[in-house]
């Protein structure tokens, strides 16, 4: 084989053996990127499932039968009827 093409040969190996490490460096750099965002993104999520139970919790805390009777009996002045002040209409 002729010096000149060896060396032809040799530059292009060495070439693609360049743009082969840039492309694993670049795609390990894009690799570490997602992976961040991916960890990121886990965080959120725990954060909201914290966040709807709390909302959870909070909303039967002010849905309780005792707590609905307590706000009726002390902001809106109303009381349980006796049985004698029931009434019932049938159809």
């Amino acid at each position: 084989m002729n010096p000149r093409r060896q060396l032809t040969w040799v530059g292009l190996m060495f070439g693609l053996v360049l743009a082969s490490a840039v492309g694993v460096v670049g795609t390990k750099h894009h690799s570490r990127k997602l992976f961040l965002e991916q960890e990121r993104l886990r965080e959120m999520k725990e954060q909201l499932e914290v966040d709807w139970w709390r909302l959870q919790l909070e909303q039967s805390t002010w849905a309780a039968h005792s707590r609905i009777e307590q706000v009726a009996h002390e902001k809106l002045n109303m009381r349980m009827l006796e049985p004698k002040e029931v009434v019932v209409i049938r159809p």
